[in-house]
């Protein structure tokens, strides 16, 4: 098996449907970085404090990341359907509900950090953050050129998944969630921000738990 095209000599990558862009372009961003998560995903996946239960949940939002990877990099979804749709999300929000009941609520903002564990589960969160940030750049992309009608790949291109967008949105959640019970089943405490003040409310919904936009 030849791992090297050397078609990215040139600076260019295809993607699925056998059309090349260039890798700086917004589409191949969101996925990059998409993938860059992923590789920290699979750090903290392999740390020796993670129990089972959080290992296999780990591993399987490695899977469901590259499925939004998939779904970043087509642009014909006529022969290659979009993989993301509600259900990963609706999964993230049920284990979200779960662990945001067992450590002791927030009204301020913390320092990221804690065990080893839970610092690598807070890069995996801000990392997630700059990929949301990556995927919304894409989507604008799309906007935008559908309205000069100038495309990387010189076609017309299929509507972004929202869903990919709503996976990630609610994957940072889950990573600040998971950071805090990491440190509570370690027992040690989270380090509050001493600045912060009253940020966070108890009758907040559960699904915009830990995190401001």
């Amino acid at each position: 098996m030849q791992i090297y095209t050397r078609v990215g000599d040139k600076g260019q990558t295809k993607i699925n449907g056998n059309y090349t862009v260039y890798k700086d372009s917004a589409r191949v961003e969101a996925y990059g970085t998409i993938d860059e998560l992923n590789s920290f995903v699979g750090l903290a996946a392999s740390s020796k404090e993670a129990w089972p239960e959080l290992t296999a949940e780990l591993q399987q939002i490695q899977q469901f990341l590259f499925d939004c990877g998939n779904d970043l990099a087509t642009s014909n979804t006529d022969k290659y359907p979009y993989r993301m749709d509600l259900e990963p999300t609706k999964w993230l929000e049920g284990i979200i509900d779960d662990y945001a009941a067992e450590p002791q609520p927030l009204e301020s903002f913390i320092l990221p950090g804690g065990t080893p564990l839970a610092s690598n589960l807070h890069v995996c969160r801000t990392v997630t953050r700059r990929a949301e940030r990556a995927v919304v750049s894409f989507h604008q992309y799309l906007e935008n050129s559908k309205a000069t009608e100038t495309f990387d790949t010189g076609r017309q291109e299929a509507e972004a998944n929202p869903h990919v967008l709503m996976f990630i949105n609610r994957l940072s959640d889950y990573f600040f969630a998971i950071a805090r019970v990491a440190n509570h089943r370690a027992e040690v405490e989270d380090v509050l921000y001493d600045r912060s003040g009253k940020v966070f409310h108890l009758d907040v919904k559960k699904e915009d738990y830990g995190e401001l936009e």
